[in-house]
């Protein structure tokens, strides 16, 4: 009927579309012309969208570089929160990692960009910080850790370190299979497995 406002959900799928779009068509330009060549004002023109609207989606030109991480740590949140009585972080990372093993496009353009500039480079460790964060409480909780116990803080590194070695070599075409990159995983996951062991013991 004339005069209705569209319904919630018709309004969310076209924010989330305008998002989308923001995010493709900033990739390719940065992917084109370099990240620092390419301006807001080129992006909303490509997307054909005002840079305020962009800037109603993002807070500058670089979250939309790393559009995906605020979900990712909700997700990883989510997942060590809610894992199965008796499973332990690692169990519930291994599934976590697993469920990312196979990037897709726009990951990897990204990563692409993201390799060429070190600023890029070292933001990425800064943005993934939080997730590092969540990695450490939850190892934490399973040493029954005090505060100034660093070693939830060594195996939370190690972690995080594996799983973006293995998510980047599954993303190469040139590279290893999924198949491969989950065994290097599981080599990784059975090392950190002993050692918390280990600790645990001690």
């Amino acid at each position: 009927m004339e005069g209705l406002s569209p319904s919630p959900g018709l309004r969310e799928r076209k924010k989330q579309k305008t998002r989308e779009t923001i995010v493709t068509v900033a990739l390719g330009l940065f992917a084109e012309r370099g990240y620092e060549q390419t301006t807001v004002a080129e992006i909303a023109e490509a997307a054909e969208v005002s840079p305020r609207t962009i800037f109603a989606y993002f807070q500058s030109k670089e979250d939309i570089l790393f559009w995906d991480l605020p979900d990712l740590q909700e997700r990883l949140a989510k997942a060590l929160r809610e894992r199965p009585e008796g499973a332990t972080a690692l169990d519930a990372l291994r599934e976590f990692i697993l469920g990312s093993l196979v990037p897709d496009e726009s990951d990897m353009v990204r990563r692409c960009v993201v390799d060429q500039d070190e600023t890029l480079r070292r933001n990425k460790r800064a943005r993934w910080a939080p997730l590092e964060q969540l990695v450490v409480e939850a190892i934490a909780e399973d040493l029954n850790a005090g505060a100034d116990d660093i070693r939830p803080q060594i195996v939370a590194a190690s972690l995080i370190a594996a799983f973006d070695a293995v998510h980047e070599q599954a993303g190469e075409a040139q590279s290893v299979s999924p198949e491969q990159a989950l065994a290097v995983l599981d080599d990784v996951m059975d090392f950190l497995r002993g050692g918390l062991d280990a600790l645990r013991r001690q």
